[in-house]
């Protein structure tokens, strides 16, 4: 049960709109990530992985498989609302890093994008997935 709070956070207390609202953020933000952006690092890590930028200095395939991880994997866990809270922070630091190091000298408009999807995960980390989420699912389980 301690587990099962952990991974999927507390029961969703709000009412029908909250929940369709975090359904909706969780499946246009998620999407929007997995497919512009995961789904095209997953299918060219091969090719792309020894040319990637290594932010944090540990290597070119490392850090691409971890950004590859979190904008694939770790999308698809938030559309399906599967351990939301969690799925949202590889999210955060990945945008973080694009942000704030990867785009760090850039004009505001090249790290634009990486902050406003940003702050919909860091939404999701503190709100959860909602009613309509995988997380609620096996939260009811637990009863």
């Amino acid at each position: 049960m301690i587990l099962r709070r952990l991974l999927f956070g507390p029961a969703p207390s709000a009412g029908v709109g909250y929940s369709l609202g975090l359904l909706l953020l969780r499946a246009s933000v998620g999407s929007m990530m997995l497919l512009g952006h995961g789904w095209g690092k997953l299918t060219s890590f091969a090719e792309r992985s020894s040319s990637f930028p290594d932010p944090l200095g540990i290597g070119s395939s490392l850090s691409m498989a971890l950004a590859t991880s979190a904008e694939a994997f770790c999308a698809l866990a938030v559309i399906l609302g599967f351990a939301t809270r969690w799925a949202a922070v590889p999210l955060m630091v990945t945008m973080a890093v694009a942000a704030l190091i990867i785009h760090g000298d850039d004009p505001w408009a090249k790290k634009e994008l990486a902050v406003l999807y940003f702050f919909p995960f860091a939404t999701l980390f503190l709100t959860g997935g909602g009613r309509y989420s995988l997380d609620a699912f096996f939260r009811r389980g637990a009863h």
